[in-house]
C-alpha cells in the first residue's frame, strides 16, 4: 500500500478544516488514506469520543468514515472533486471503540455512468465486516474542481 498525499494541506486560508481528514481539526477524525491496487484504504483508530452506545462506534461516524473514503476515491482515482448524491449504509455488527481499537475502511469504484461514480465500501474490525456502504458521487469537471474547490490533483507520497 502507498500513502496518498493530502491535496488540501495548505488550504486552511481557503477554509479547509474538514472534520474527517484535516490533521489540524482537534475534534476531527484525522483520516489518512492509502492506495492498494483498485482500492483505497483508511486504517483508523477508534476512540471513545465517537461512541453512540457504550464502547460502540456511532452509526453516523461510520457513515462519515465511509463518505470521506468515497470522496477520496473520486479525488485519487478520477483526479477530480465530487459530491455525495446518495449514501446507503447497512450495519451488520457493532464496532468497538477504545484505546488500541483499529478499524479498516476499504472501498472502490464499482461503476461509472457519465459524471456519476458508484462506489462500494466496507468497514471492518478484526477481519470481520461490520458495515457496508453504497455511494453515488457526482464528479465535477477538472476545471470546476480547480476553480470552485481548489483541487489540482491527488498524488501518492514519495
Amino acid at each position: 500500500m502507498k500513502k496518498i498525499r493530502n491535496p488540501y494541506l495548505g488550504l486552511q486560508s481557503q477554509g479547509y478544516y474538514c472534520f474527517a481528514c484535516c490533521p489540524d481539526n482537534p475534534a476531527g477524525l484525522r483520516m489518512e488514506f492509502y492506495e492498494d491496487g483498485d482500492d483505497l484504504v483508511c486504517v483508523w483508530n477508534s476512540s471513545d469520543n465517537y461512541q453512540g452506545w457504550l464502547k460502540t462506534l456511532h452509526g453516523g461516524i461510520q457513515a462519515t468514515l465511509m463518505d470521506e473514503l468515497g470522496g477520496w476515491i473520486v479525488n485519487r482515482k478520477l483526479q477530480v472533486a465530487g459530491m455525495t448524491t446518495d449514501l446507503r449504509m447497512k450495519y451488520r455488527r457493532p464496532v468497538p471503540t477504545g484505546e488500541g481499537v483499529t478499524i479498516e475502511i476499504r472501498g472502490r469504484i464499482k461503476e461509472m455512468k457519465r459524471n456519476f461514480a458508484f462506489i462500494e465500501a466496507e468497514l471492518s474490525h478484526d477481519g470481520k465486516v461490520c458495515s457496508i456502504c453504497e455511494m453515488t458521487y457526482y464528479c465535477f469537471t477538472k476545471e470546476k474542481s480547480e476553480s470552485d474547490f481548489f483541487f489540482t490533483g491527488c498524488e501518492l507520497e514519495d
